[in-house]
């Protein structure tokens, strides 16, 4: 049992930790990309935004697909399908088979989805902040290692290769015959869950109805809220931060861009798990961090990260506008911390608030979150701003609504009810077995 766990652990992170490679494996050859192309600022823009489109929809779809048919099933499909059109995208010779090639590759991004319900499935709920903090995390640092890192730095500028000479084509063809590879590997030794009749109960909550109720609950609606604000916000820097490192600052060498960059993603990967423990923490401690919501453990220490990330987005702005690179590159890594704490304190709550519905409630929010990485770009890349560095404010601004709606959840007497309580929908289709973050 031990044994298993821990190896499926393995196969999730190692799943999610290539899928981000994937995801963002346009991101350090931008310049390039714009070269062949002939692509605007504003259009390696609309490129990012592109590349993250599929996602959101992807996710609220695999998530119960992952309920009903269990993540070594999913996670080998998703694998297969990432990879054969990541190779695709490598021979593109227009732009519009390039961009459609790539919106597709980007479902690698699901396997966020997929991952986290298979965590849950096999650790227990004082554990699963740390666990899914863990799986998270370190997936999360393949945007940092994988992305800006290792490839940048196998497939630099004037890579030749033996089967191309363009450095960033290479990068797309590898990495998807990894993801084939990896897939085969996810279907022949992952195990779904820790036993058999966990897997049954996740199985039986599938439904159409079921997924509507869970969908309009309150701590639904609002952590789905919330991860806009932290993982779009990851996805959406991850994405874009190469480029305005160069463009902002004309920093040109796509090595040291690409460094700079990264160190927002190692901040979001890998201190993700430290968010998922302390959230734990708090809880089996029953520690009272913000009096206003007494009694409800997770959802302090939740919002306040939350208020940390929309005061770094205007630190952003701030040490943009200063003109120097390296004040602009700490204040981009502390973003990355807030986004890290975040998205642990969020997913620690999400398994435990829906036990039995895990993948259908990490879809839901995973794919509506991903939504900011979308719109995000738009805003940072918008030509009617005065300069590359106001578009943060501006999106820490849009964060406030989020806030306003996070704390009224998370009032006591709300958030008792958070799993109970919601919109439009009145009755599940079928008895779940939910309990409050913090019971």
């Amino acid at each position: 049992m031990i044994a298993g766990k821990w190896r499926n652990l393995l196969l999730a992170t190692a799943m999610f930790n290539l899928g981000f490679v994937i995801w963002f494996s346009f991101a350090p050859f931008t310049g390039e990309i714009a070269d062949e192309f002939g692509l605007s600022v504003a259009q390696l823009g609309i490129v990012s935004s592109a590349a993250v489109i599929a996602v959101p929809l992807g996710r609220i779809i695999i998530g119960p697909l992952t309920d009903k048919f269990g993540a070594p099933v999913t996670a080998s499909c998703t694998l297969v399908t990432v990879g054969i059109f990541s190779i695709i995208s490598a021979y593109a010779q227009t732009y519009e088979v390039f961009t459609v090639s790539r919106v597709i590759a980007s479902l690698a991004g699901i396997t966020f989805v997929i991952g986290i319900q298979h965590v849950a499935e096999w650790f227990e709920e004082e554990n699963l902040g740390l666990a899914e903090g863990v799986f998270a995390g370190v997936g999360n640092a393949g945007a940092g290692l994988g992305a800006y890192f290792t490839l940048p730095r196998i497939f630099g500028e004037g890579y030749v290769g033996p089967l191309f000479d363009a450095n960033w084509r290479a990068a797309f063809f590898y990495t998807g015959v990894l993801a084939i590879v990896l897939g085969i590997v996810y279907f022949v030794f992952g195990q779904a869950a820790k036993s058999e009749e966990k897997r049954q109960a996740t199985k039986e909550g599938v439904s159409a109805q079921q997924w509507l109720y869970i969908a309009t609950r309150h701590g639904a609606v609002v952590l789905s809220a919330a991860y806009i604000m932290t993982f779009g916000l990851e996805v959406a820097m991850n994405g874009w931060l190469g480029t305005y490192y160069r463009e902002g600052f004309g920093q040109g060498d796509i090595v040291i861009a690409a460094t700079f960059a990264a160190t927002f993603s190692i901040a979001a990967g890998l201190l993700r798990p430290l968010g998922g423990y302390i959230s734990d923490v708090v809880a089996r401690r029953e520690k009272d961090i913000l009096p206003w919501f007494e009694g409800r453990y997770r959802e302090q220490w939740t919002f306040a990260t939350l208020v940390f990330v929309v005061c770094t987005m205007f630190g952003m702005t701030a040490a943009g506008l200063t003109g120097n690179i390296y004040i602009a590159v700490v204040a981009g890594f502390f973003v990355g911390v807030g986004c890290a704490f975040s998205e642990g304190a969020i997913f620690a709550q999400v398994p435990a608030m829906f036990p039995d519905n895990s993948g259908t409630v990490a879809g839901v929010v995973g794919g509506i979150g991903t939504i900011g990485g979308s719109v995000y770009p738009l805003v940072f890349a918008a030509p009617f701003l005065p300069n590359l560095h106001t578009g943060y404010a501006i999106v820490g601004a849009t964060m406030i609504p989020i806030l306003v709606l996070s704390a009224w959840v998370f009032q006591p007497h709300i958030a008792e009810e958070a799993t109970t309580g919601g919109w439009f929908v009145d009755e599940p289709h079928t008895a779940t077995n939910t309990v409050a973050a913090d019971d």
